[in-house]
């Protein structure tokens, strides 16, 4: 998971609900356990530097800055495209 914010946080322990998830920049009320034994974790690694089967990005703007790489690294991302609002319409390079 990419992100801090609120939206972060409710995808991360929807997520955790069937897998072990990892947020990157997080912030210190993600991490925990859900009820089904998964961890949720905050990492200051780089998100492309995280072993993942799955990106999930949260907010907008890493798509407006050209992020993220995950695809291009083999990686399956789901997220707002690079056309949501606030992306200001960039598509990443």
């Amino acid at each position: 998971m990419v992100g801090a914010g609120g939206r972060e946080h409710a995808l991360a322990h929807t997520l955790a609900r069937s897998a072990d998830v990892v947020v990157a920049p997080g912030n210190p009320g993600m991490p925990g356990t859900s009820p089904e034994g998964h961890a949720i974790t905050v990492s200051s690694s780089p998100p492309s530097e995280i072993d993942a089967d799955l990106v999930v990005i949260g907010p907008e703007a890493p798509w407006s800055t050209g992020w993220p790489t995950a695809p291009a690294q083999g990686k399956s991302v789901v997220g707002p495209g690079p056309t949501a609002p606030g992306s200001r319409g960039r598509r990443p390079s």
